[in-house]
């Protein structure tokens, strides 16, 4: 399909589907030099609560809590609350030593056994960091606290950066989602629902306080996220590619790079008649041939979606790893646009177009599935059109159906699903293409037995380093892997951008910036924000 082709089609469904929030919040009336107020929408939207054993913030910079560690702009891990980590020869005993003297908001000493409660709690919790390889958490002192897993992970580490840490004396299930208390370097002011969360400097903060007194968050999208831009109303401005080419007053563009892909999952088996236990259909009989999926990644011309879709704001991605994460394996690409290759690995295992229809097929089996994508995402709807449109040059028909996010896990295991996602955790992988999870959280349902022993060795490092080279073997190890090349059990497209309008007298440190994971973190270097 032309550039321009996919271009139009995104600027339809922009028309149809966008829908423009206006809220009502404080504009630049009496606001004071060492405030700020910042619009954000793909930093997780809205939340529906502010708890961090609700998933708050997950991979995201917290805010109003500490983690035990954090992530650098070069993904090292950092100290925070926690000073120093020790893990036993066995890899299955990690002892962390934290701060002294730490208080929460209210007053109250943050301590070992803080620590130790928010991690019992997050157990039993879908929303937060995978803890079900933790088998007991204990406090060797008002310092110290122990670990102990079931098994040896080198993940575990990344667990520890994930979870803001709550206060055992006052925490509250019925509260504590509207009322957090923290010990991190802002405190909770306000929530107006559906329009803003207000909070304000922690001046007993342990580490680099802010620079500013006071942070507003409003959750504004699209047209009304630019409107209050050239309102001068926000400070930093979160917005889509499509506006990124706006000019606005004493606003400068910033763009980072990021982790979360964009693409389209495949499910790799057959349909038998199995079904999940919520009664969801397992396999697809065309995207489990392998020249099916094959022909789709070399076929696809991903630099004309990145420009058609992206708006050129993305980085071109073979696999769900991107480039910037320290496991990525650069042997994964190919080269892709490629018509006649796709139709070479289609005629190789049998697929022909016998009956001049202009789609092939192969034991009376037709070249024909369906992509699902989220009804209100522009973005993904735009890729799964592009796909739809490219492949039929090379005999593949794919049909569209627009859900809503709540309905997509009625399809995942039996169509393609235009979606994205990103972690700084390698353990994504894992639960991806692990065979022991498929038809669960591999809705692809792969089950390579290479791969599985490659996930198995990363998670049985000595380190995260050490894992390192078996995540990338994940994605490719000369033979086998997730990549096109191998299982193609997706056509991974790009990795976005986050794209921000920033007041040209704000300095937000880009060469300081973590990182963003899917959904982003504008805040991960805030401590770093100042005015110029």
């Amino acid at each position: 399909m032309k550039k321009m082709t996919i271009i139009g089609a995104v600027l339809v469904i922009a028309v149809v589907v966008i829908s423009i929030v206006v809220l009502a919040f404080p504009g630049p009336h009496n606001k004071s030099a060492d405030s700020l107020v910042v619009s954000i929408w793909a930093y997780g939207g809205e939340p529906s609560s502010l708890n961090p054993l609700d998933g708050w913030n997950l991979e995201q910079e917290p805010l109003v809590y500490s983690t035990l560690f954090k992530r650098d702009h070069n993904l090292g891990l950092v100290n925070d609350l926690g000073e120093k980590y020790n893990i036993s020869d066995d890899g299955k005993t990690y002892t962390v030593d934290i701060k002294n003297g730490v208080k929460f908001h209210d007053g109250s000493n943050l301590t070992a056994e803080d620590v130790v409660f928010t991690f019992n709690k997050a157990i039993n919790s879908r929303s937060t960091a995978d803890l079900s390889n933790l088998n007991d958490t204990t406090a060797v002192n008002s310092t110290e606290v122990k670990f102990v897993l079931n098994r040896p992970d080198s993940t575990f580490l990344s667990k520890l950066t994930m979870l803001g840490i709550v206060p055992k004396d006052s925490y509250n299930n019925e509260t504590f989602a509207t009322n957090p208390i923290g010990s991190g370097p802002f405190k909770f002011i306000q929530w107006d629902k559906g329009q803003q969360i207000i909070l304000e400097k922690n001046n007993d903060y342990y580490g680099k306080k802010p620079n500013f007194n006071k942070l507003t968050i409003v959750y504004l999208k699209g047209e009304a996220a630019l409107a209050a831009a050239q309102k001068g109303e926000t400070d930093v401005v979160e917005i889509p590619a499509n506006l990124a080419n706006r000019t606005v007053n004493n606003m400068k563009i910033q763009k980072y790079s990021s982790v979360d892909p964009r693409g389209i999952s495949l499910p790799t088996v057959p349909d038998t008649g199995e079904k999940t236990k919520t009664g969801s259909s397992i396999g697809n009989n065309v995207t489990s041939n392998l020249a099916i999926r094959q022909a789709l990644n070399y076929g696809i011309d991903r630099d004309e979606i990145i420009k058609g879709i992206f708006y050129g704001y993305a980085t071109k991605t073979y696999d769900v790893v991107s480039p910037l994460l320290p496991w990525h394996n650069p042997d994964s690409a190919i080269k892709d646009g490629d018509v006649e290759k796709a139709k070479e690995i289609l005629a190789a295992d049998g697929w022909k177009d016998t009956d001049g229809d202009g789609i092939v097929e192969k034991d009376g089996l037709k070249a024909e599935f369906e992509i699902v994508y989220q009804a209100d995402d522009d973005q993904k709807q735009g890729i799964a059109i592009a796909v739809s449109e490219q492949a039929k040059k090379f005999g593949i028909k794919v049909n569209l159906k627009g859900a809503s996010w709540k309905d997509l896990s009625n399809f995942k295991y039996s169509s393609g699903i235009s979606l994205g996602y990103g972690s700084r955790d390698p353990e994504q992988l894992k639960w991806d293409y692990y065979g022991n999870l498929a038809g669960k959280s591999n809705s692809v349902s792969l089950n390579d037995s290479v791969v599985n022993n490659h996930i198995d060795s990363a998670i049985n490092a000595k380190s995260e380093a050490a894992s390192y080279v078996d995540w990338g073997s994940v994605v490719w190890d000369g033979t086998t892997g997730i990549s096109p090349k191998g299982d193609a059990p997706g056509i991974w497209v790009a990795c976005k951008d986050y794209i921000y309008l920033v007041k040209t007298n704000l300095d937000i440190s880009p060469g300081t910036a973590t990182v963003p994971p899917h959904g982003g973190d504008i805040f991960g270097n805030i401590y770093n924000w100042r005015l110029t």
